[in-house]
């Protein structure tokens, strides 16, 4: 999807959390600096609260406190559904796109791969799973780090009440791109990009294409690991 970074400059913004290493094999990968982490691993309150403090003033630079509390509160609500989703980390994006005020999330997590398989039964395991929804587009693709699956579509989500102006919860479009990559142990990688607003699509699905494809796997040792089904 982009020109190769060297392994050497595989790290992170932020290094990546010790929660996502599958067994032997740890997982790193490459986030844009225009996004932020969500602290959904912290557990101290007042730590959170810190935490989401910065997050805001570096996602809103210069904007009022109406807006950054808003913020603020949005990411606080949102946490919960991150955590029942698997997330072991997720990160945030507030830009402009042509003047349109645009938002874009991106978590990942380690879930479990379809039983008795290696790589390449897994990928096409996930992939036909996927296709029985019927309502998003399955691509299986080859990463610098291994074969994947890419699922592209859209959903509803909802605002809770607390945050629309009428006081009733708010349904509205979400899109998203989720991308799986089986590891050989029977664990997966799953991260996902989703944003409300369209007008970022292209912007959004460009830095997450990037991100994916700097996703890198170490063993133990520290020794790469490319899980490619075409090279097994």
């Amino acid at each position: 999807m982009t020109s190769q970074p060297e392994l050497a400059e595989l790290i992170p913004t932020h290094p990546a959390p010790p929660v996502l290493r599958a067994d032997d094999i740890q997982v790193r990968w490459v986030m844009p600096e225009i996004f932020h982490d969500i602290p959904i691993q912290e557990t101290d309150d007042d730590e959170a609260v810190r935490l989401l403090g910065e997050l805001v003033e570096k996602a809103l630079p210069g904007a009022g406190q109406e807006a950054q509390t808003a913020l603020a509160v949005t990411c606080a609500l949102g946490v919960d559904d991150l955590l029942a989703a698997g997330a072991q980390y997720a990160g945030l994006c507030v830009t402009a796109v042509d003047d349109t005020p645009c938002t874009a999330t991106v978590y990942a997590a380690l879930v479990d791969s379809p039983e008795g398989s290696d790589v390449g039964d897994a990928v096409k395991a996930i992939a036909a799973d996927l296709r029985k929804f019927g309502d998003a587009e399955v691509s299986e693709i080859e990463l610098p780090c291994g074969s994947a699956v890419s699922y592209i579509g859209s959903r509803e989500d909802k605002l809770v009440a607390e945050l629309t102006a009428s006081g009733e919860e708010l349904t509205f479009p979400n899109w998203y791109i989720r991308v799986y990559v089986p590891l050989p142990n029977g664990t997966s990688l799953m991260m996902e990009m989703s944003t409300p607003t369209m007008a970022g699509w292209d912007v959004f699905s460009t830095m997450f294409g990037n991100t994916v494809s700097s996703i890198r796997l170490f063993r133990a040792d520290g020794t790469p690991l490319i899980t490619s089904a075409a090279a097994t």
